[in-house]
């Protein structure tokens, strides 16, 4: 009888902890301590343009996008004929609350169409794809860390 009445707040914790967003814990790749949105973006922007990618949609200051097109595999397995495609990667700046510290996230769409206004199409590509851009990460981490506050 007595587990009959603890099973609702035994699932009670088990949904509320389900519903809470983790932050990384310092260090990891992405966390960048004691900056701002502005010298993270436009670290990204640095950073992003050595890989070969040009600068996209920005949503200051929650996030900032990098274009590039599709290679080869990608034009075989996305394109078609007359359209082109491209690779979007975007970085969501999550900030930490109570603190000047923020945790980068990269979220990769391909896109068809890119820049053709009313034309664009884009389709959310499966969160692995994000994993190969940690190296970048990282390196705006260590560009944009003591930034200070706005």
């Amino acid at each position: 009888m007595k587990c009959l009445r603890l099973a609702p707040l035994v699932c009670s914790f088990f949904l509320i902890g389900c519903l809470t967003t983790p932050v990384e814990k310092p260090g990891s790749a992405g966390w960048v301590p004691n900056a701002n949105p502005s010298a993270i973006i436009s670290t990204a922007q640095s950073v992003f343009a050595e890989y070969g990618y040009t600068s996209g949609p920005v949503n200051f200051p929650d996030s900032v996008s990098f274009d590039k097109p599709a290679g080869s595999f990608g034009k075989l397995m996305y394109g078609s004929y007359g359209v082109t495609t491209t690779i979007r990667a975007t970085v969501v700046i999550v900030p930490v609350p109570g603190t000047n510290n923020y945790q980068l996230r990269t979220r990769v769409s391909r896109v068809s169409d890119a820049g053709q206004a009313g034309f664009e199409d884009d389709q959310k590509m499966l969160g692995l794809w994000s994993t190969q851009f940690k190296p970048l990460l990282e390196k705006i981490s260590a560009q944009a860390a003591n930034a200070g506050p706005i």
